[in-house]
């Protein structure tokens, strides 16, 4: 089986975005404290459940993100959009709601949007050149 790198521009914004979820999500899974420290969370005593939760969100970032370049077929693209935009709705509702108005959550919603953003383009062939 061949590794494919797609030839299209649009498609490879897209499996730009699908590489970097997985990598993320790779970092998330198998470096959960670090990630905490990143997003300013951290565990509180002797609870650690934190971790667990980290890990398994990191899992499903790894899993779709993989998902997305072993099968490089618009509707993973799709999938991979529509998880991304919608959370970066569930942060604006967060921003909006929670006094969430902090640098950190600006720069994850333009991160979370860019990341819905490129395969949504690239689906719907606004990027087709």
């Amino acid at each position: 089986m061949e590794f494919y790198f797609p030839t299209e521009f649009s498609e490879q914004l897209a499996f730009g975005a699908a590489a970097f979820t997985a990598l993320a999500g790779f970092v998330i899974m198998f470096a959960p404290g670090l990630a905490m420290r990143a997003f300013g969370l951290a565990p509180r005593g002797e609870r650690r459940e934190g971790f667990g939760e980290m890990r398994s969100m990191g899992g499903l970032y790894l899993g779709l993100g993989v998902a997305a370049i072993m099968l490089a077929q618009d509707w993973t693209y799709l999938a991979l959009g529509a998880a991304f935009a919608m959370a970066a709705f569930a942060r604006i509702i967060s921003i909006l709601s929670d006094k969430g108005s902090t640098l950190l959550n600006y720069l994850l919603l333009v991160v979370q949007a860019a990341v819905a953003a490129l395969p949504l383009l690239h689906v719907f062939g606004f990027l087709q050149g």
